[in-house]
């Protein structure tokens, strides 16, 4: 049955650009939580003259690699491989800044998410705007290159983010998804498009210093999910299978960022709902039911793929830190002659931080590798402290590397909780959580909110943005109706409600891990 499925193209294909690894999903269009095949291709980003960037031939290595993996996976699994599919779509990390002239030449290296180096113009635009503007969406990165009378804007003709890059490259649409458009340039209320008053006073800011740039010009069209967003093209086709097995006119849903894919792969698009999505970065999303009041540094305003308002709680630096750690962990167990898989280490290391105790004994864990905005930290430093007196043992350490995780987000959480917004429940995703009942709980505790992780928590964005792809035939239906009655009905979900000792183990915790923070800053000052 599912040769046959493949065989016709009865398919939809997600591909998500993360930031440490690129994954491809493949699913039944009719039963969208039934996975076929996957595939994967692991890469890193680069600090090069003190910006984070990834070299676009990696995007196109990397791309073919997690393709051709999938392929192989379909022809392993059912021996046949895909030639085309009734949908695509394509995912990556949000914002940044990628700016090609008009022959379509990158004119700066791709300055991703991480960067923190665009302070100056994120805090002008706030003040200008009237929303938080943070420091890694696009029009930040836009605004401080003028500030900076960079050359490169003489010659721009157009911004994108990578999912969009991607996608116009396959299709030559020059369109994003709604939800990663949000991470570009603030959305109007009805979520169909950029905020036309802020756009003009955008233009009007530059005028002086750029005269020649204009938001509107350069900006993406914005598509809500299930709208048309082109077809594969034979060149596209060949960029992302050289072997010339893929066939070109596959439909393609609009592309998107992982923090939307995430909402999709947890089901959480309705008012009330949320979910946390964890690996390199960590976020948290929220759907509104009514706009929040005040202008948080912590809170960014973004929408779902259907272009509904929601608060995003983002932290630049999620698990990467955890995985160091469980990297020791492995060669310690290789060097000891009992050598163990990357997952089993994992699962030990997380197995093992729920025999310790509430508060990890006293032991502080900070997972910053990059700056983080939150926190105040303009640049990382990854760091475990501990007193004369703390508990140093392997749970209560593994407790404090899983809290580390958490703690940034939970003090973002805390604004949210500050204005009055409820969340009936949050869901999880990412890798973190394919280890049952572990992070699930000390979110939970961290949050003191049920928290939810579904069977589909491991696939996380790839299958997200399949989902959305597969929704393209059924754009006739609301999302959140598509995902309730076609993907979630039979999906199975499990539940933690928060336990008492974690909740109080975690706010202390907290509070040493939010006054320990001015060694963060110290340590970044010193090296």
């Amino acid at each position: 049955m599912s040769a046959e499925v493949i065989r016709a193209g009865r398919t939809a294909l997600g591909i998500e650009l993360g930031s440490t690894r690129i994954k491809a999903c493949l699913i039944d269009a009719d039963d969208p939580g039934r996975v076929l095949a996957t595939g994967s291709h692991a890469w890193e980003n680069r600090f090069e003259d003190r910006i984070w960037t990834y070299a676009l031939d990696d995007v196109w290595t990397g791309l073919r690699a997690a393709y051709a993996d999938l392929v192989a996976d379909a022809e392993r699994r059912y021996g046949v491989a895909p030639e085309t599919y009734g949908a695509l779509g394509i995912s990556a990390m949000m914002h940044g800044y990628l700016a090609f002239d008009a022959d379509g030449e990158l004119l700066v290296p791709f300055r991703t998410w991480r960067n923190t180096t665009t302070g100056q113009a994120a805090e002008a635009l706030t003040e200008a705007f009237g929303v938080n503007i943070p420091l890694r969406w696009s029009v930040a990165h836009l605004y401080q290159a003028v500030l900076d009378g960079e050359a490169h804007l003489a010659d721009l003709d157009h911004l994108t983010t990578l999912a969009g890059y991607v996608h116009e490259q396959l299709t030559g649409e020059r369109v994003l998804g709604v939800g990663d458009a949000s991470g570009v340039f603030p959305i109007a209320a009805a979520g169909t498009d950029y905020d036309g008053a802020l756009i003009d006073r955008f233009d009007a800011l530059v005028a002086d210093r750029a005269p020649a740039l204009s938001a509107r010009k350069v900006l993406p069209r914005v598509l809500r999910a299930g709208e048309p967003a082109g077809v594969l093209t034979e060149t596209g086709a060949r960029r992302l299978d050289p072997t010339g097995g893929l066939r070109p006119g596959i439909p393609l849903c609009p592309p998107e960022g992982d923090a939307g894919t995430g909402m999709v792969a947890t089901g959480a698009v309705a008012p009330r709902t949320g979910n946390v999505s964890a690996g390199t970065s960590i976020f948290a999303m929220v759907v509104l039911e009514r706009p929040i009041a005040g202008v948080h540094h912590e809170i960014d305003l973004v929408t779902t793929p259907a272009g509904d308002p929601v608060a995003m709680v983002h932290c630049n630096n999620g698990a990467s830190e955890f995985g160091a750690w469980a990297g020791m962990f492995s060669r310690f167990a290789h060097a000891a002659g009992t050598p163990l898989g990357a997952d089993e280490v994992f699962r030990v290391l997380l197995e093992e931080s729920l025999a310790g105790e509430p508060d990890a004994g006293g032991l502080l864990a900070y997972n910053h590798l990059s700056g983080e905005p939150i926190a105040g930290l303009d640049e990382g430093r990854p760091m475990f402290l501990r007193t004369p007196d703390s508990r140093f043992t392997l749970a209560n350490a593994m407790r404090a590397q899983v809290y580390g995780i958490f703690a940034t987000l939970a003090l973002g959480m805390r604004v949210l909780d500050a204005e009055g917004v409820e969340i009936d429940r949050m869901f999880g995703h990412g890798g973190v959580f394919r280890t049952a009942g572990v992070a699930q709980r000390f979110l939970a505790g961290a949050l003191n909110a049920p928290v939810a992780v579904g069977d589909t928590a491991a696939e996380g964005g790839p299958w997200g943005i399949a989902v959305l792809a597969a929704y393209l035939a059924h754009a006739e239906t609301p999302l959140s109706t598509y995902l309730t009655d076609h993907v979630f009905a039979g999906a199975e979900v499990t539940t933690v409600t928060p336990d008492a000792d974690d909740v109080d183990g975690f706010a202390r915790y907290l509070t040493r891990y939010h006054e320990g923070l001015a060694a963060e800053r110290a340590a970044a000052d010193v090296h």
